[in-house]
């Protein structure tokens, strides 16, 4: 049973986990509250809770239910717990405050959907670029796949929606915006957002502490580069 107190509302998913939805739409302040209340609660290191994921208006909290104290209701001890996080939360996370630089090649070969964006929006494709390497980008969540962030910020003249066709194959590095957000590709998977460029950056890498490039919380600045930086970064 879903259980609510001021400015949030908490239900079960599943058998062990939870999930407290604070908005149901984008909102970029809430959101930035979440990465700090995330943080508030792995501070608390509660021995039940095993993982704290803060997605775009909610915040998933996942338990194992062995080790959850007798006689002890998850949800109403995730009601307090985020009460009081809530109550000293900082905006700090492991991404604020860092600005990450993500070089992007715009070439058409790169770029499959570029020309049509730019139809769409009524703007060039040099303007189109122009407007999405301006600064003012933020990590919003992490998820569909391994290391793939959600980045909020997009110029709202660019915000188009999903390709009506996904393609079974966008490769890995791929820019790609929907939806007033921009989506970078962690490896090659289907996708169905429009893709106008590519960064020669590893965005995923298991072989790398932390694996993803990007964090809940990171500020992005996307620079623009030719195909001879493309390809020189690529050989690093």
């Amino acid at each position: 049973m879903a259980a609510t107190r001021k400015g949030f509302s908490i239900f079960p998913l599943g058998d062990s986990a939870l999930l407290a939805e604070f908005s149901t739409r984008l909102d970029l302040e809430v959101n930035a509250r979440l990465q700090g209340l995330a943080e508030a609660v792995r501070a608390k290191r509660v021995p039940w809770i095993s993982d704290i994921v803060p997605a775009l208006g909610s915040l998933a909290l996942h338990f194992d239910p062995a080790r959850v104290p007798a006689g002890l209701d998850p949800v109403e001890a995730a009601e307090d717990l985020l009460q009081d996080c809530l109550r000293a939360v900082s905006r700090l996370s492991r991404g604020r405050g860092v600005l990450l630089e993500v070089p992007v090649c715009y070439d058409a070969e790169f770029a499959p959907d570029l020309a049509e964006v730019a139809g769409q929006v009524k703007l060039s494709m040099g303007e189109v670029v122009r407007r999405h390497a301006a600064p003012g980008h933020r990590v919003l969540m992490m998820g569909f796949a391994p290391g793939q962030p959600y980045i909020g910020g997009l110029d709202a003249a660019l915000a188009v929606p999903r390709r009506a066709t996904p393609r079974m194959r966008v490769p890995a590095g791929s820019i790609a915006i929907a939806n007033a957000q921009t989506a970078v590709y962690p490896f090659e998977i289907s996708g169905g957002w429009n893709v106008i460029g590519r960064t020669p950056l590893k965005v995923f890498d298991v072989t790398r502490e932390p694996a993803a490039l990007f964090a809940p919380g990171m500020n992005v600045r996307f620079v623009v580069i030719d195909r001879n930086e493309y390809e020189r970064q690529c050989r690093l």
